[in-house]
């Protein structure tokens, strides 16, 4: 560039740049388009944003490899929900049929917002309220309320990883200490613990040994200074590991049942992570030629593989347990039976010849109830006898905590090396835990470095200190009522909301062409029409259904907590009160809040959009550029091309701006005012591609 050049000149002193656009190209040699950097900036004063936000996008960290890559985003959506929840939902409703519903909303809802989300992320290269503000300003809440749903799903997730943490170090003696129940010493006297003997050993370690559960939601009943412990525990290992960087993370009724495709679109948001911003965070990390559409199916494939892998494994262990127990049970009724015919109160005529007491098995058992139950039908009750049953200990099922600290650790017991296996098992809980944590805190910490460029350190440091100490209403006694609260509500409406907003912003917003031709050009290939479709259709439609589904069962079944009784030794139904209610409401109204207000605000002009003013400047050779003044019906934020061929040049008819072997843009643009009516296109780096 000339020295003495109007534009050199301005490089080094303070004064305004008031030439045009076309003056200033006038004067300057041709530059090379991939070295320029252009960045859409925000209002009066914003030149040495915009320099400063270039710089930080070219200094933006990146995954070391595209396996590290790969292996975050399936960290971060194979959680803890794959191992309990989805079993759980399995066998809930209709054992392999529920597949189908989830395999219908995970092909035309999961896997094309997952792409989604994965494409805008790479592409602008911001966290999640950076990617919605750029792509409608006034949708820009969409990105604060996923860091709040974030915050609420961190709060009590860790809390859980906190439990394993604690069943963890259990594990480390033999034999281990859920295996028996707790005997009770009065000098001579030896008696079991009441509330363990109406239960079980690993039912009663778990509410009272772990937990020691109040009796409901309203009952506090202080901290719990072990799951305390153990909760700090776990928020120092995940502040160290996002402060480390992103490195570290590497039957047919029940089908046609409209609570079951609920049930499966819940899970299909979860499994992914749609809405949390964790996927945008992770994909901004990557270079904008990177194949998101394979990372799309890729993920997406093995999550579901490795649910169908977890459902097997599940059912094998709780089949076994299944097994264990009920052998336990034909053994306790048949001492019962033999007492009662030692007693007299039956005779030993009732026992078919070919019973064995020494060798009972359990079709013999059967065989000996049924005519019991037949000859003294009426008092057959006052006897206490049990069926035992192999189906009903497998329709037992549990869901959430109790299938991974009650049922697991249930079957554990009688494998042989017990303390090796339940060792592994909580190590496997807690890594996976982890990887979905670090996802969770990066939809937390990446929007809002990327936005305030607060220090990551300090700012990641304090989110971990403020989300231990609010953590703490998880550990108090009555904490795992909280957890359900949080998880079971709190988090999955808004979480709807989000990405149904998501959906319709690029989709109907921003324009569904318009996002597909940016895609071609990124991935240089167009992704097929079957996203089009799903997209600008099937989604939000069928999204909003099931939005409207969730909010009609909320109102004809009341919120409500599975609440254990000390004094019964079991679990009891409760509906939240009226306290809890709101503070429920107040969690789902807090997190969706930020869109009506960041939307009202940009829409009577309360907040900057970073529309209102145009500049252009020079940084060491870089074009800088603001776009402004854009036409008021038109609320999006253009993603530049990289081709400067291919993209419409807002440049007087005299003058264009010509790329390295690019023909002029207006003589292939019907446009000759480009599409806002003034600016260029300058592309090159990351930032600059957008």
């Amino acid at each position: 560039m000339p020295k003495n050049s109007k534009v050199t000149q301005r490089e080094h002193s303070s004064e305004h740049v008031t030439e045009s656009v076309a003056d200033l190209l006038a004067l300057e040699e041709p530059v090379d388009y991939k070295q320029s950097v252009l960045n859409v900036a925000g209002e009066a004063g914003g030149k040495q944003k915009a320099v400063e936000e270039e710089l930080d996008a070219e200094d933006r960290p990146a995954w070391n490899s595209k396996l590290q890559y790969i292996l975050a985003q399936i960290g971060f959506s194979v959680g803890l929900g794959n191992i309990w929840r989805f079993p759980y939902l399995c066998q809930k409703n209709g054992g392999g049929a529920y597949l189908v519903p989830y395999l219908v909303l995970l092909t035309i809802i999961g896997v094309p917002l997952f792409f989604l989300e994965l494409a805008v992320g790479q592409r602008i290269r911001r966290g999640s309220i950076g990617v919605w503000h750029y792509v409608c300003p006034r949708l820009g809440g969409i990105g604060f309320s996923s860091c709040i749903v974030c915050l609420f799903v961190g709060l009590y997730y860790n809390v859980i990883i906190g439990w394993s943490i604690f069943y963890f170090f259990k594990s480390f003696q033999y034999p281990l200490p859920w295996s028996e129940c707790p005997v009770i010493r009065n000098g001579t006297m030896a008696v079991v613990e009441a509330e363990c003997e109406k239960s079980s050993a690993t039912t009663y370690f778990w509410y009272r040994e772990a937990l020691d559960i109040s009796n409901s939601i309203s009952e506090s009943g202080g901290l719990n200074w072990k799951m305390t412990l153990c909760l700090l525990v776990a928020w120092s290992i995940v502040g160290m590991a996002v402060v480390k960087g992103i490195q570290s993370s590497g039957k047919l009724d029940k089908m046609l049942d409209p609570q079951v495709w609920r049930e499966a679109a819940t899970q299909v948001f979860f499994a992914l992570g749609l809405g949390f911003g964790g996927v945008i965070a992770f994909s901004s990390y990557n270079k904008q030629d990177n194949n998101c559409h394979f990372d799309a199916a890729l993920v997406s494939f093995i999550n579901f593989f490795t649910s169908v892998l977890a459902t097997l494994v599940v059912f094998a262990v709780l089949g076994f347990k299944a097994n264990i127990m009920n052998e336990k049970c034909v053994v306790e009724n048949a001492e019962k039976i033999l007492g009662y015919l030692n007693s007299n109160v039956l005779s030993r005529a009732l026992i078919p010849p070919h019973v064995n007491f020494s060798h009972l098995t359990t079709k013999d058992y059967s065989e000996m109830y049924k005519v019991i139950k037949t000859v003294k039908e009426d008092h057959f009750s006052a006897l206490g006898l049990d069926p035992c049953l192999l189906e009903d200990e497998l329709d037992k099922s549990v869901q959430g905590t109790g299938l991974a600290f009650i049922a697991f650790t249930e079957a554990m017991t009688h494998f042989p090396a017990s303390p090796f296996w339940s060792v592994m098992f909580f190590l496997m809980l807690i890594n996976l835990g982890l990887g979905s944590m670090i996802g969770t805190m990066a939809g937390i910490t990446t929007p809002i470095i990327d936005t305030f460029k607060v220090p990551k350190e300090m700012f990641t440091v304090g989110c971990c200190v403020f989300a231990f100490f609010v953590g703490l209403l998880f550990v108090q006694r009555s904490g795992n009522y909280f957890v359900t609260m949080f998880d079971d509500y709190s988090a999955t409406l808004p979480l709807t909301v989000i990405v149904i907003l998501e959906n319709v912003a690029v989709a109907w917003i921003y324009g569904t062409k318009k996002f597909m031709q940016e895609l071609t050009e990124m991935l240089g290939f167009r992704p097929y029409r079957f996203y089009f479709y799903m997209w600008k259709f099937v989604s939000p439609l069928c999204m909003a259904v099931l939005t409207t589904a969730s909010i009609i069962q909320l109102g004809v079944t009341p919120p409500g907590y599975s609440a254990w009784i000390k004094e019964e030794a079991a679990e009891r139904y409760l509906y939240f009160p009226n306290w809890a209610m709101a503070l429920l409401i107040t969690l789902i109204v807090v997190a969706t809040l930020p869109i009506p207000v960041v939307f009202v605000l940009r829409h009577f002009h309360l907040l900057s959009d970073g529309s209102n003013t145009l500049s252009v400047s020079y940084k060491k050779g870089r074009m800088m550029k603001d776009i402004s003044n854009l036409e008021e019906n038109d609320e999006t934020r253009f993603i530049l091309s990289k081709v400067p061929s291919e993209a419409p040049s807002p440049m007087p008819t005299h003058r264009s701006y010509l790329g390295p072997g690019s023909t002029s843009p207006l003589e292939n643009s019907g446009n000759p005012n480009g599409r806002y009516g003034s600016g260029y296109l300058l592309a090159g780096t990351p930032e600059s591609e957008l």
